[in-house]
């Protein structure tokens, strides 16, 4: 015969798999949209790549995890572009339209 564990007052001890990372690689994405795309992106793109990962397998927040993914992906393209126009303007990210 088994036997429950259970802290009076908390309910039954059952184990809920959460997806942090997913959670992480958003936040990630999101601040790296205005701060520091070179750092954050890859970031935000390795977490929700190992959330998607935790999320196929049974996890919670696959939609937070893809859209860690697609955030990491814009900072590295917006990244790309201020480079560009960084090299174009003799390094100047400011374009003088004047």
């Amino acid at each position: 015969m088994s036997q429950e564990t259970s802290t009076p007052g908390y309910g039954t001890g059952t184990a809920q798999s959460g997806n942090g990372l997913a959670v992480a690689g958003l936040v990630c994405g999101l601040v790296g949209l205005l701060f520091l795309p070179i750092i954050l992106g890859p970031l935000a793109l390795i977490f929700g790549g190992i959330g998607w990962s935790k999320a196929n397998r049974g996890a919670k927040h696959k939609g937070v995890a893809i859209a860690a993914v697609v955030l990491g992906i814009a900072d590295l393209v917006i990244m790309a572009v201020l480079f560009a126009v960084a090299v174009n303007n003799g390094g100047s990210v400011f374009v003088n339209l004047g």
